[in-house]
């Protein structure tokens, strides 16, 4: 029963975790421009993976996708290449899990069958969840290190290392800072990897229950068991003792026990 809850949790988990990973790769805030201590108030921008984006204060926004993919920074698509490695690690470790769960009946499907897709979906999402944390983690790395070095009169550092990726450029360059989308995919990352992590354990539950335990049972050889009966039957009585008699026909004292 243990084990079971603890699939039915992991895999519920692993759900949720995938969809905090999609929903933060398709969300478009990603890095937001700091208003702190900002002389520009009238425009508002931010960017994400796939575009940037700028609000002005009428309530106007207006969205560029990348139109590159050479010219974009490394980091970045690595970023891009990792959030998309732990959705599809993600989708096929739930997709095992359904046909693994314990409560559903597929077939004449054993016990020990289901531990070993159970166990395979875990890892699945132990890795999804590693994706998605190391990818939200390094385009963090990327604002922090853009931060430091960015101030509102340096004239053109961009806020991805010089790309001109996410906003405006020039002698007011926007500093950012983390936006929604990061603590989405903080959070969708560490609830998957607690979904691997217990359907791991459930796991070691099923395979301990589902070992088909057999009673022992010693057989002997049939033996022929011989009865022995004491004997009943009266005997003669006999003298305790005999003389011999000597071939004179003279008793001897020789004398001769029987027994």
């Amino acid at each position: 029963m243990a084990a079971t809850l603890c699939q039915v949790m992991g895999f519920l988990l692993s759900l949720l975790g995938v969809a905090g990973i999609i929903a933060a790769t398709g969300m478009d805030q990603w890095a937001t421009e700091d208003l702190f201590d900002n002389p520009v108030t009238a425009v508002y921008s931010y960017s994400g993976l796939w575009r940037s984006c700028v609000r002005q204060s009428s309530g106007f926004t207006e969205c560029r996708p990348y139109f590159t993919i050479l010219g974009l920074p490394a980091l970045l698509q690595a970023v891009r290449a990792l959030m998309i490695v732990g959705i599809v690690l993600g989708a096929i470790g739930c997709l095992i899990a359904i046909f693994a769960l314990k409560c559903l009946k597929m077939g004449n499907m054993e016990d020990n069958i289901k531990a070993t897709m159970t166990l395979t979906a875990g890892i699945l999402s132990l890795l999804a969840g590693v994706c998605g944390i190391a990818g939200v983690s390094a385009f963090a790395n990327l604002i922090v290190q853009s931060f430091r070095f960015t101030t509102y009169a340096d004239g053109g550092y961009s806020t991805f290392g010089g790309a001109n990726v996410g906003g405006l450029t020039g002698s007011l360059t926007p500093r950012y800072t983390f936006g929604p989308a990061l603590f989405v995919g903080w959070i969708g990352g560490a609830i998957l990897f607690i979904g691997g992590v217990m359907m791991c354990l459930a796991c070691r539950g099923m395979s301990s229950d589902g070992k088909r335990r057999y009673d022992g049972m010693a057989y002997k050889a049939a033996s022929v068991h011989t009865i022995y009966k004491s004997d009943t039957r009266p005997h003669p009585a006999y003298n305790d003792s005999y003389k011999a008699q000597s071939v004179g026909g003279k008793q001897s004292n020789q004398r001769f026990d029987y027994v």
